[in-house]
This record gives C-alpha cells, sequence and structure tokens, in this order.
C-alpha cells in the first residue's frame, strides 16, 4: 500500500534550520510529483513547495522563496524539504502529498488539489 510518511520535524529557535523527509516504503517517488504543504491552526493548507517528476522543475510559495529547497535523493526514494532561517511564522504541520505523473503528466500548479495522496503530517515549531 502507498503510504507517505514524513519525518524530521521538531521545535528550532528562529533563523535556525531543519531538513524535513518524505517516503513511500517499497515505492520509487521519482514517477510522482511531490509536494510539501503546511496549515497552521486556523489556516487554510497551503503550498510551501512543489517538485515535478516529469522535468524536475520546482515551485516555492512567496513566503519562502530563497529559504526552502525541495530536492530528491538520487536513488529517488526520498524528497527533502530543506528549511533554513526559520521564521516563527513558519510553525504549521507540514504534508507530503504525491500525485502520479501517469495520472497528471505535466503539474501545472502546486495547490492541495493536484496531489490526491497524503502523509500524516509533521509538527515544525519556531520559537523566536
Amino acid at each position: 500500500q502507498f503510504q507517505l510518511v514524513e519525518s524530521g520535524g521538531g521545535l528550532v529557535q528562529a533563523g535556525g534550520s531543519l531538513r524535513l523527509s518524505c517516503a513511500a516504503s517499497g515505492y520509487t517517488l521519482n514517477f510522482y510529483h511531490i509536494g510539501w504543504f503546511r496549515q497552521a491552526p486556523g489556516k487554510e493548507r497551503e503550498g510551501v513547495a512543489c517538485i515535478s517528476s516529469r522535468d524536475g522543475s520546482t515551485y516555492y510559495a512567496d513566503s519562502v522563496k530563497g529559504r526552502f529547497t525541495i530536492s530528491r535523493d538520487n536513488a529517488g526514494n526520498t524528497v527533502y524539504l530543506q528549511m533554513d532561517s526559520l521564521k516563527p511564522e513558519d510553525t504549521a504541520v507540514y504534508y507530503c502529498a504525491a500525485e502520479g505523473s501517469w495520472v497528471t503528466p505535466v503539474l501545472a500548479t502546486c495547490g492541495p488539489a493536484d496531489f490526491g495522496a497524503w502523509g500524516q503530517g509533521t509538527q515544525v515549531t519556531v520559537s523566536s
């Protein structure tokens, strides 16, 4: 069964870094578009960063550009979200999501509706 699992969340001081990981046991993620999303209390889920399966192109929300980096490992088993210069407003539950490239050949946008499979989320808390 295809199940996404996030890891790497935690508590960090403002200005610090965390690296989140997303993997699906027994599956390579190379054939999936992958997105990282976050949801803070009382707010809607928002797209943070996405990476296309087709050509590796990436998308970043304006609020994280220059601070966050989405990438795949060489084996294609794990997708990372490197988060640097973290701010208190980055505090949220972070979710990994996947969409098969055979279902959606071109990832046109990076929104929650574009992805069909979701992980359970990992908490990121940035203290001031």
